[in-house]
């Protein structure tokens, strides 16, 4: 077992005021062993041995493709005398194995993690896999504080089988500012509320190339006391990966017309535009760094370390121009949605929010739907004694399965419903995410949708939770996306009436009623 001091490196750097934390992103391959592993290695060394980065991130089946488990990497790194964070993804494990894995990780001394809704799968042996997301990434770290308090298990049982000894992990997030839609943005920024209350240590940014959106979550998170580290993203994309982008196939990346124009243009030139992207991911460090971003995580496919020692050389020469820079660095479209406006004289934001148009009171399912569920489900509904003593009667009585199928037909009809037993409805603007979401997320959106849809179903099938803000949007309930934490799936009441289950308080809101 590798011996390490529970405070990483890494972890002190993000907590002192006076660093510019510096992390570089690892991506696997697929397989074992190869030259590509040999060359991540062989980064990792030189990486080591310069001492101007903090950590390595090491992504876990980056893209849904399958790859080389994140930690056997991380363990041979750290040996090198350089920190890890493990990319701690949710699309491909449920709760059990999760908290397996992470005992493990511990035990390893595994400790800084990026935790991630994950990509949706991609097609890996003898075709496409299950998608798992039994846990969304608020699910994820809410099991990551218990295991830090050292308690977990059922309440109900010996106050003796909840407790473990606590764990110490250094809990990551990523955010996205950069959305086209205000739907799309503001639900990553409630998001991001539950994330810090969930226990987030730290932020790092999506893949970004407009310093205005940079700025903007630095404000946001000043504006709302979000006080934790984060860091902006630096990429440096290959030619490949930037048509990549362009057309929307990497989920939740997006490489703006005008930049897409400047790569191109680039491109002509002998070394193939390598050296101007270096030289733009310099100056946006610079940036970020001016702006009073707490560090940087760089990436980009390719990557050697000469290439980082350039662009740190870069950086660090051109640091006093960093104001210079915001003209060139402004890749964002004019029409899209920013949270703040524009300040002329700087080129970054004002520090108030513009003023958001009110919602179009038009969902007429949306408001029934409110009605109906506060007459029968309200404890001050006129309907609500007389539901309950109908639902119970027939629960007890050989009519149980009927009322179990008849809630079921009613609720397909209206809401797609998937009979889960533990109904989200109400919570959710009465939109299923069992249904709805192909990554069945409770807690907000994942960062992978594109102008509204989907990243799985791209031009076919929205957003839910795009859908979800306009309707809480149209009765000026929005807000209430920011707060709140909607648990797991319950799966033992699969097939079951959600109706009984809440009147009996077995499900989540019955509990919590």
């Amino acid at each position: 077992m590798i011996k390490e001091s529970a405070t990483s490196r890494f972890q002190l750097s993000l907590h002192n005021p006076n660093d510019f934390t510096l992390t570089f992103e690892l991506v696997p391959s697929r397989g074992g062993r190869g030259k590509e592993h040999a060359r991540t290695l062989c980064f990792a060394r030189n990486a080591a041995e310069d001492g101007r980065l903090q950590a390595v991130s090491i992504t876990e089946n980056a893209g849904g493709h399958p790859a080389l488990s994140p930690e056997v990497l991380g363990i041979e790194i750290i040996k090198m005398g350089l920190d890890a964070i493990i990319h701690f993804s949710c699309k491909d494990k449920n709760r059990n194995q999760m908290e397996s894995q992470l005992f493990a990780w511990d035990r390893q001394n595994l400790r800084n993690l990026l935790v991630i809704t994950g990509d949706y799968p991609k097609k890996g042996y003898r075709g496409f896999p299950k998608p798992v997301f039994d846990l969304g990434s608020i699910h994820a770290l809410d099991l990551l504080q218990r295991m830090n308090q050292g308690i977990l298990g059922d309440s109900k049982k010996s106050a003796a089988s909840m407790l473990i000894q606590p764990t110490s992990f250094c809990r990551g997030v990523a955010v996205s500012p950069f959305k086209h839609l205000e739907a799309e943005l503001m639900m990553q920024y409630f998001k991001l509320h539950r994330k810090v209350v969930g226990g987030a240590d730290f932020v790092i940014t999506q893949v970004g190339f407009d310093v205005r959106k940079f700025h903007e979550l630095l404000l946001y998170m000043q504006l709302n006391q979000l006080n934790i580290p984060v860091l902006g993203n630096v990429f440096v994309p290959n030619l490949t990966v930037t048509e990549l982008m362009y057309r929307g196939d990497i989920p939740g990346c997006v490489i703006p017309e005008a930049l897409y124009r400047d790569i191109r243009q680039e491109a002509k030139s002998q070394d193939k535009g390598k050296k101007a992207r270096l030289v733009r991911a310099a100056k946006l460090l610079s940036v970020l760094k001016g702006m009073g971003y707490d560090g940087a995580h760089i990436g980009g496919p390719g990557l050697s370390f000469e290439d980082l020692d350039f662009l740190l050389n870069q950086a660090e020469q051109i640091a006093e121009c960093w104001r210079d820079f915001i003209p060139e660095l402004s890749y964002w479209p004019e029409n899209a949605f920013y949270y703040f406006a524009k300040d002329e004289d700087s080129g970054l934001n004002l520090s108030m929010p513009t003023g958001r148009a009110a919602g179009d009171r038009t969902s007429v399912a949306y408001s029934l739907a409110l009605r109906a569920h506060s007459l029968l489900f309200s404890d001050r509904g006129l309907l609500c004694d007389a539901m309950k003593k109908t639902c119970l009667t027939l629960h007890d009585g050989r009519m149980g399965r009927v009322l179990a199928n008849t809630e079921h037909i009613i609720k397909f009809l209206l809401f797609e419903c998937q009979n889960c037993g533990d109904c989200t409805l109400a919570d959710l603007a009465f939109l299923c995410p069992q249904s709805g979401c192909a990554k069945y997320l409770f807690n907000g959106a994942c960062g992978g949708s594109r102008d509204g849809w989907c990243e799985v179903y791209p031009g076919k099938k929205r957003c839910l939770y795009v859908r979800i803000y306009e309707r809480l949007k149209s009765h000026g309930n929005e807000e209430t996306m920011k707060k709140g934490f909607i648990p797991p799936r319950d799966w033992s009441l699969n097939n079951t009436s959600s109706w009984v289950n809440f009147y009996l308080g077995r499900d989540h809101a019955g509990k919590k009623s």
